[in-house]
């Protein structure tokens, strides 16, 4: 079953970030690196290996 989307709230950028740089090092896509969205979010994204985006934010 694909889920498509789900977010995880990691508690800060910096734990975004580094989860972000951890999992691309673990050979995950990253489909958008660490930033601020248009709506105020910190977050990042990255694909898993089914293909479902996991949105990282704070």
């Amino acid at each position: 079953m694909k889920i498509e989307h789900i977010a995880i709230s990691v508690g800060g950028k910096e734990k975004v970030v580094g989860l972000t740089q951890l999992l691309e090092k673990d050979g995950f896509e990253i489909a958008s690196a660490p930033r601020t969205t248009g709506d105020g979010y910190f977050e990042s994204v990255v694909v898993d290996f089914d293909g479902n985006l996991i949105e990282i934010t704070v």
